[in-house]
């Protein structure tokens, strides 16, 4: 049971995969409750998309000031205009000793380095990607692969960098400038051009990617225009915009609307849909990051390179109905207002804007609204970008959690402690952003978490992103009553809450009061909604359907295969390939997919887990091990792997090694209570009781309430050390932490007996 739920609640903290990307577009016209399901993916053709001379003709003001934005410098072809990097005959050499040699061939640009087969070819630039405050170059392989090199410009200081500047990498990574990390079919072009199809054949490995504009257009964010311009060119002076032309993010969109819209490239995301239509809602083609770790910081700030969307859906300006435009020129993406005039709008002045609220010099940096309520980090080396939660500094959280703190962000020479004494001297003491505790505990695997995770998914009062955060975490455990309640959500009315509860489902096996719901979901109105109901009912073979529900079974899968394909590219997309086969009891497939997405990503170890871990459950325990030794030889910090090869020792019945990798994963993980208790049963089992003890109560100082080790405990003094008194101490704990366990006072019952 404990190994069935390391399994499982590794793969579930994994799969609900995100893919990155960045920019901004989507849907105009009023939504009224219209099914989304009407809306295909087909893939819409270069000739409904006029370009933007031809919106200058009646739209000046805004052409003008999109021109020479981002959106319109995103890519481009590569000339003497538009390349800003020093192309002089410059050798560059990364911290791995990669040399990267820049230089001409009169009005072309090229670069002299290393390939996928390490060694060193020229490659010729084709596009300029971005502008400021760095430029990439993308150069052409085989197989219609475009690569960005790792080597970029820093158009700031004038000098070439490397992204991976403190990182080693190796030719075999993912990571490596030849692999999918640098791929421009695969992480960029979606966000970087208007109408684009990636266009990957597996069969071949090969893209044929295409797109209608080379840039993020004016029809990148307001979709094709054809019918449009056709229509107002007819009707000149009296033109009004019809339904039928479907023009989207218009000035009279509601703000939620607009977030989800400008979110289609500015949130990470997994993508659903082989391409991008206008129609539907953001949840027809993608699905959000959630706040996990790796991505996010326990609190909900930004860790990983997650974009805005993820962090302003957890702020009190979404929930106020603030948009994107409300602070952004939607045409040059400039801030409209300088300073602490641009939060003014909302924020009264003589209130905020004084010493008397940030207790720093008024009109200096340390008095920025933004620098209190909106830090950020670096990404890509030098690009700096805000966190989008506006929250308030939290040095008690970086105290408990590690988690970083705009005070302490500034005054880098003292301690959380020191900047927390400051905030309550100030401030008081508050509580806000409370979801920390509970999902930090969750990261751990704790099920003491359990009733916290239950209140907090049902919390109205929280954002919908952290309410389905704690149901993802919630799904890890084979708890009743959270099992329960996630069943409830299935019907809930926000889609991300029936899209989550539905995968977290997925893990150990579907309670049957879930299936109608389920079965109903099928024809949900949001795509994400339904593939995840089909991904959670995909074991039950189409027979057992009730015939009411087949055709919406059959329409889903092909959804779902629809988004297998889509991301086959990925090695997380061959990794969902190979859980869809286990679910469907083809052992062999799921196998050969998780070997693919090893050739994508070698050094996806989460993905060599699963392998592992599925490798075990056919049986062939030599080559669990094996797997498992690979992923520490690549990561030898990485605990949970310790563990789960623990286990697998002690099954092959090499107890002395299991004891050593279980002992080493205590190290790694001090805080997950459920190897104190495997490497407790183990020492039990090899006659160190005294040790057996030790550890038990090592795990006890984490979770005074671990059911599994207060039974232990039980077990171990009743019948091993022959101490019914204290046997029947913990038993005693047992009753009083689960109450509704009826078998723990017969259990009482019978030592007193004994006794």
């Amino acid at each position: 049971m404990d190994r069935r739920y390391t399994i499982a609640f590794l793969t579930f903290l994994f799969f609900i995969v995100s893919i990155i990307y960045i920019s901004c577009t989507k849907d105009n016209k009023k939504k009224t409750q219209q099914n989304s399901k009407a809306a295909s993916v087909e893939f819409l053709p270069d000739d409904i998309f006029e370009g933007d001379l031809t919106c200058r003709e009646c739209h000046q003001k805004e052409y003008d000031e999109w021109k020479g934005s981002h959106h319109d410098l995103a890519m481009q072809k590569a000339d003497p205009t538009s390349v800003l990097g020093d192309f002089n005959e410059v050798v560059f050499a990364n911290d791995d000793s990669m040399k990267t040699r820049f230089y001409r061939k009169n009005r072309e640009f090229w670069v002299n380095t290393q390939g996928g087969d390490g060694e060193y070819h020229d490659y010729k630039v084709i596009y300029t990607f971005g502008v400021t405050p760095l430029q990439q170059y993308i150069i052409e392989f085989p197989e219609g692969r475009f690569q960005c090199l790792s080597t970029a410009w820093d158009t700031i200081e004038k000098k070439w960098f490397d992204l991976y500047h403190g990182l080693h990498v190796v030719r075999s990574e993912w990571l490596h400038q030849s692999k999918g990390a640098m791929n421009w079919n695969m992480m960029c072009a979606d966000c970087h051009s208007t109408n684009v199809r990636k266009n990957f054949d597996e069969s071949t490995n090969a893209y044929h990617t295409r797109y209608s504009i080379i840039n993020v257009s004016c029809e990148a964010c307001h979709g094709p225009g054809k019918t449009h311009v056709e229509h107002a060119r007819k009707k000149e002076r009296d033109y009004k915009v019809t339904p039928d032309e479907k023009l989207w993010l218009a000035k009279n969109i509601s703000s939620k609307e607009q977030v989800d819209e400008c979110a289609r490239c500015h949130s990470r995301r997994e993508q659903l849909t082989a391409g991008f239509n206008f129609e539907g809602s953001y949840l027809d083609h993608y699905s959000p990051q959630l706040l996990t770790e790796g991505r996010y910081h326990s609190d909900g700030q930004i860790l990983d390179e997650v974009y805005v969307y993820g962090s302003f859906l957890q702020s009190k300006m979404y929930r106020n109905d603030v948009k994107c435009t409300n602070c952004h020129n939607p045409h040059t993406l400039k801030l409209k207002f300088e300073g602490n005039a641009l939060c003014q709008q909302c924020h009264e002045p003589k209130k905020y804007n004084t010493s008397l609220h940030t207790f720093h010099k008024e009109n200096t940096e340390a008095s920025k609204c933004i620098n209190c309520h909106m830090t950020g980090k670096n990404y890509m080396i030098n690009d700096f970008r805000r966190d989008h939660s506006f929250r308030i500094p939290r040095p008690d959280l970086s105290m408990k959690y590690d988690t970083p703190n705009a005070c302490n962000q500034c005054h880098t020479d003292k301690t959380a402690e020191w900047a927390w004494e400051a905030c309550k001297k100030w401030y008081g003491e508050n509580d806000t952003i409370y979801y920390t505790d509970i999902l930090s505990l969750a990261r751990t695997g704790d099920p003491s978490s359990i009733p916290q995770l239950i209140e907090l998914s049902g919390d109205t009062n929280e954002p919908s992103i952290v309410r389905a955060t704690a149901i993802h975490y919630l799904g890890a455990y084979n708890d009743r009553d959270g099992i329960n309640k996630i069943v409830s959500y299935l019907t809930n009315a926000d889609p991300l809450i029936r899209a989550t509860s539905a995968e977290a489902l997925n893990e150990f096996g579907l309670p049957e009061n879930s299936l109608l719901s389920l079965y109903k979901l099928l024809n949900d109105s949001v795509r994400l909604v339904r593939i995840r109901a089909f991904k959670a009912l995909a074991g039950i073979p189409v027979s057992q359907v009730p015939e009411q529900y087949r055709k919406f079974y059959a329409q889903a899968k092909q959804e779902f295969l629809n988004q297998l394909n889509a991301t086959a590219d990925f090695s997380a997309g061959q990794a969902n390939k190979a859980i869809y086969y286990e679910r469907t009891g083809d052992v062999d497939k799921a196998i050969s997919a998780y070997l693919q997405a090893l050739e994508i990503d070698d050094h996806n170890n989460q993905v060599r887990n699963n392998l592992a871990n599925l490798y075990y459950q056919k049986g062939e325990l030599d080559k669990a091990e094996t797997t498992f030794r690979k992923i520490i030889e690549q990561e030898p910090d990485y605990g949970y792997t310790y563990y789960s090869l623990g286990l697998l020792l002690a099954e092959k019945g090499f107890f002395d090694e299991a004891i050593t990798s279980l002992e080493k994963a205590v190290k790694l993980l001090p805080e997950n209570t459920r190897i104190y208790y495997n490497l407790g049963l183990i020492y039990q089992n090899q006659g160190a009781q005294e040790k057996a003890k030790s550890t038990f109560e090592k795990g006890l100082k984490v979770n005074a309430h671990d059911e599994r080790l207060l039974y232990a405990m039980v077990f171990l003094y009743a019948n091993n050390l022959r101490d019914i008194d204290t046997a029947i101490h913990y038993a005693e704990k047992l009753t009083e932490y689960y109450p509704e366990n009826g078998d723990y006072d017969q259990l009482l019952e019978n030592l007193k007996r004994n006794l």
